[in-house]
């Protein structure tokens, strides 16, 4: 993807593509068999993907990995819940579902845009240790974002949505605040620099989050 996603309409098009089926992978091949057997839907960052916090499943770059074998992220999906005999679909009853990804859908991933999501939710988990050490960052399949809460002020950092595409950090207070930090409806949005490494983009993320837990 590069640098130049932010400024290019088709990159922007198959990050939003591969961001969708990625937010799909992680409700219904691990969370929703997660949260059958064993009734959490939490799940935890990695430095390539994302995993089941209570399973042996997993997403590393374009590739998904279960207790005794791996596959490529691409065909239909549900074949892939096939062959590593998990229970596909969505954590029913948990929240309100969107856009959960059918059972045949032909999944196509591109690796660059997989890549630039995993890099910022793993860097927005980082960073959240580093600004707010007392809290556990969770990825929630639901908005597909990396967040704690500390004094009924939600801090994270979003794979993108509708709204936005691409990856941001966000401060959310449960009560609204007014000033210029507030900048969104839900409270401070911090789009992600696509051309920055990990390192870079957890410095840049634990800094909103400092001038939000100051400002909130």
């Amino acid at each position: 993807m590069g640098g130049n996603v932010s400024g290019t309409k088709d990159a922007i098009g198959v990050y939003a593509s591969t961001r969708r089926q990625l937010r799909g992978i992680a409700e219904s091949l691990v969370a929703g068999p997660q949260y059958r057997a064993a009734g959490t839907i939490r799940l935890a960052v990695r430095p390539d993907g994302f995993a089941a916090t209570a399973l042996p499943l997993s997403v590393h770059a374009t590739e998904f990995t279960w207790q005794d074998d791996s596959a490529p992220l691409t065909g239909p999906v549900g074949a892939i819940a096939a062959a590593a005999g998990v229970d596909y679909g969505p954590p029913v009853g948990v929240y309100d579902l969107r856009d959960p990804l059918p059972a045949d859908a032909e999944l196509d991933i591109d690796p660059g845009a997989a890549e630039l999501l995993h890099r910022c939710l793993y860097a927005g988990g980082f960073a959240l240790k580093q600004a707010l050490p007392e809290e556990h960052p969770v990825l929630w399949p639901e908005h597909f974002d990396v967040s704690v809460t500390e004094a009924e002020v939600n801090y994270g950092v979003s794979a993108g949505d509708e709204q936005h595409p691409l990856p941001y950090a966000y401060v959310g207070p449960w009560t609204p605040r007014t000033g210029a930090f507030w900048n969104a409806p839900f409270g401070a949005l911090r789009p992600l620099n696509p051309g920055h490494d990990v390192d870079r983009l957890a410095e840049e993320i634990a800094g909103f989050f400092a001038e939000g837990r100051a400002t909130a």
